[in-house]
């Protein structure tokens, strides 16, 4: 074969090889439009819900408006959710579960029986038992016990509802968080607030219809895929707000661009997806158009709504918020404000919980203490700022942690840790919820005398998931969508709705 011959060859391989690379799977199954790709596109799109009814047990709505407002399955009586969710679990029994039984045991030696056949996060050997640390008195007319730290919450005790014998089988934080926020223990599942943006959309087209706020230095352990959207689409996905310095990063426009020009850029690059849509159907596609969208119209409304200062001073001294500074007192000021403005889920996180007793900060009797100082004047002000609105009878708010504290001290490697501390406890532990049409002044569920084991009305996350989807209008076994084949729902293959604290 002549030099020549060799040239020709390798520039027809070379041309061949281009070629090739032109065609990726999306040109090949689009080109393929009677051939098995085609059809297993559009297998797919049905699957995800593209079709004229929306995902299957979904709501029905057009993908091209994913957070225009929907009606539930049934008449709710809640329109929203404020989830306070304490990272790290707070002890129940230095709050709500009063055990004067556990007193009289402090600094025995663990009994074996509560010992064997179990998983501790860090107990090793023979812990000795720790007595509450917290003086305990019975609030309002319901008699609710509430410790010496909560004093501002013990004054609304009749507008709270217990849940004192909450379980799980997660026993480390990450898992245990992901299954109190997502119905599994394992990434990749959508969020709870994600699932009520997916099934009510936004009641205010200018703001997400979920809001995520964060306090205490750090993120859960569960990090961001807590408030992600996991398989539903990516505009259900939490949106974190801050409340310090720009609400949220790059809300404002680059230096030299003024809001005609970002106006006519979205514009410009909406237009670019809105072909890409037409050539792939990728539903995506247009979910990415709506963030855009969305992302403009918050350059004028976040900014607006996250300003606290406009609030008058006896609100601030209320709630103890601190203008300016990033704290958990400004969130929940911050949360009220969201949910008056039509935003359905605002979840705030708070980091700091994780009492083991390993130096001051993570001790029951010091940084525990002023964990509770923290939260208990806010969280009260916004009970009473929601019912003074008109707001509580239908916004649910919930607090509470992803697992309790043990009866028995922590000891770390057989050694006592130096501060006093508890370790993870999965069998027992305390939530409490309140408006959205959850009985008022009530204790459901009750541990045995020292805490350790449920004895009666035991309930686990996905009983609380199931009961807040249903105070929303979801029926939580019907509400699903097609993922891989098949339906999935919050609350997996479990759960079911706590009727005895329902109105």
């Amino acid at each position: 074969m002549t030099q020549k011959e060799l040239h020709n060859q390798r520039l027809l391989k070379e041309a061949q090889q281009t070629v090739a690379r032109m065609y990726t799977r999306r040109h090949f199954l689009q080109d393929c439009a009677m051939g098995f790709g085609a059809l297993a596109l559009g297998s797919f799109l049905q699957s995800c819900g593209m079709g004229s009814s929306g995902a299957a047990g979904g709501p029905v709505f057009d993908p091209a408006h994913p957070l225009a407002p929907r009606m539930p399955m049934f008449p709710a009586r809640a329109k929203r959710v404020i989830y306070l969710h304490m990272a790290g679990a707070p002890s129940q029994l230095e709050l709500f579960d009063y055990k004067p039984a556990l007193q009289q045991l402090d600094g025995q030696n663990c009994p074996q029986s509560l010992l064997e056949g179990k998983r501790f996060a860090f107990i090793r050997g023979v812990p000795k038992m720790l007595g509450p640390q917290a003086h305990f008195q019975q609030r309002g007319q319901s008699g609710a016990w509430i410790s010496e730290h909560m004093p501002h919450l013990a004054t609304i005790a009749d507008e709270l509802c217990f849940l004192k014998a909450m379980t799980t089988d997660q026993f480390n934080h990450a898992p245990a968080q992901l299954l109190v926020q997502t119905g599994s223990p394992r990434l990749g599942r959508p969020s709870m607030g994600s699932w009520v943006t997916y099934g009510l959309g936004t009641e205010n087209e200018d703001l997400p219809g979920f809001v995520v706020l964060t306090s205490g230095g750090k993120f859960p352990d569960a990090g961001k895929s807590i408030w992600g959207s996991g398989f539903l689409p990516s505009v259900y996905q939490g949106v974190q707000c801050r409340s310090e310095g720009d609400p949220v990063l790059f809300i404002e426009d680059p230096q030299g661009m003024d809001r005609d020009i970002r106006k006519a850029s979205i514009d410009a690059i909406n237009k670019v997806n809105e072909e890409e849509h037409t050539a792939y159907g990728d539903p995506e596609i247009l979910s990415r158009i709506s963030q855009y969208e969305m992302a403009y119209k918050m350059q004028v409304s976040v900014p607006e709504t996250m300003n606290i200062n406009d609030e008058p001073p006896y609100i601030h001294e209320m709630y103890g918020t601190q203008p300016g500074k990033a704290c958990f007192a400004n969130n929940v000021l911050l949360a009220r404000r969201l949910v008056e403005k039509g935003v359905r889920f605002v979840q705030l996180f708070d980091w700091g919980w994780d009492s083991h007793g390993t130096d001051a900060n993570l001790a029951i009797d010091v940084g525990f203490i002023n964990k509770c100082r923290q939260v208990d004047r806010s969280v009260t002000a916004l009970i009473l700022d929601l019912k003074q609105r008109g707001l509580l009878e239908d916004t649910l708010v919930i607090w509470g942690g992803e697992f309790g504290r043990t009866p028995m001290m922590e000891n770390r490697d057989g050694k006592q840790n130096p501060f006093k501390g508890r370790d993870h406890h999965v069998d027992a532990f305390t939530i409490w919820m309140a408006g959205g049409g959850i009985k008022k002044g009530f204790s459901y569920g009750e541990t045995d005398e020292i805490g350790y084991y449920p004895i009666s009305g035991k309930t686990t996350p996905f009983d609380l998931q199931a009961t807040i989807l249903n105070q929303l209008g979801f029926d939580h076994e019907k509400f699903t969508y097609q993922f891989q084949g098949r339906p999935f729902r919050l609350t997996d293959v479990y759960g079911k709705v706590i009727e005895d604290i329902i109105v």
